[in-house]
């Protein structure tokens, strides 16, 4: 191991992870880049796919160097270059966008089970790819029209303090709310923007997924985004806050599959991931009760409809186990 510490249980669960991850991205990727017809776009995907194909090359390596086994993740068996667009240009840029907020979630949580200076090294180096990546796109998205700013409100000019408990209280039947707060706008934003996207996601999965029941559970889950973004929608509406949103139309017709089931089942596993994260995260700092107790609900249904996919991919030989420690009580028993 020429002087490093042993990797711990918690540096292999996070780099596995993580390993299938980046292999489905750079799969996702070369579909997008085959088809993108934007220079800017492909730039920007061309230059992230060498980059994190690199630290899947720097992972390999450590599992091998440890005698551990490595992934079979996402190859080339799960794209097919020669399918027709399933989205418009624009949408390839937009998805690399939420997928790269999941990334910031990821690489901050494995950070913390990291000990070992290779796997530090990783894991700050995917982590300065990502903030880059992200900021490219959101700059891209902005100057093509493709996203919208959140509502903008007049500046706080004064500092004040939350002096009555009616300040958390949103259900009020026969009375006025109180205004949201910045951090609550920004929450309801954020969510009506990446259920928009995950809408027109799904909505491409569904029309070419192959398997009868991965095409039922994509369409539960447009259902279940549109809900999300209907939800939010309201919020924002009766607070008198200005709202607009880029429309949903960037789903072609096609019905031929880029991606396998197996990828896409994964891809919506980890946005279901993201968005327990983001509700939770939402009910936590939402100070209105009435924003909080909505942005929990749809916590739960979207642990429910995750739930039902992890059993779908189980069923089908599609969930690649990951590592674990000893059996210790069949160990013994044998």
């Amino acid at each position: 191991m020429n002087g490093k510490n042993p990797i711990s249980a918690s540096e292999i669960g996070t780099l596995w992870l993580t390993y299938q991850e980046k292999s489905m991205i750079l799969r996702i990727l070369e579909y997008f880049l085959a088809k993108a017809d934007d220079q800017e776009a492909k730039n920007i995907m061309g230059g992230l796919w060498q980059e994190l194909h690199f630290y899947i090359k720097e992972i390999k390596q450590i599992f091998e160097d440890e005698g551990v086994s490595v992934p079979i993740g996402f190859t080339s068996v799960d794209v097919n270059l020669d399918a027709p667009n399933l989205y418009d240009n624009g949408f390839d840029i937009n998805f690399l966008r939420i997928l790269k907020e999941v990334s910031m979630g990821m690489y901050t949580i494995n950070m913390n089970m990291a000990y070992r200076k290779d796997v530090i090294a990783i894991y700050e180096g995917l982590t300065v790819v990502t903030h880059k990546i992200y900021k490219l796109t959101t700059l891209y998205l902005l100057e093509k029209g493709i996203i919208t700013l959140p509502p903008k409100s007049t500046m706080p000019k004064t500092i004040e303090f939350v002096n009555d408990k009616s300040y958390l209280k949103g259900f009020q039947p026969f009375s006025d709310k109180r205004p949201l707060n910045h951090n609550e706008l920004g929450i309801l934003h954020h969510g009506v923007e990446s259920n928009n996207v995950g809408m027109q996601l799904i909505t491409g999965f569904a029309q070419c997924a192959e398997n009868k029941e991965v095409k039922d559970y994509f369409v539960k889950g447009k259902e279940l985004a549109k809900k999300q973004i209907k939800i939010y929608q309201e919020v924002l509406l009766k607070s008198d806050v200005p709202f607009s949103a880029t429309s949903g139309s960037t789903v072609t017709t096609s019905t031929v599959a880029p991606f396998s089931d197996k990828l896409m089942m994964f891809c919506v596993y980890l946005l279901n991931g993201f968005g327990i994260v983001g509700c939770s995260f939402g009910s936590i700092f939402s100070l209105r009760n009435d924003v909080s107790l909505k942005t929990a609900l749809i916590a739960k249904d979207i642990y429910f409809y995750a739930d039902e996919g992890i059993k779908l991919m189980i069923k089908n030989g599609w969930l690649e186990e990951p590592p674990q420690m000893e059996d210790r009580v069949n160990i013994i028993k044998k």
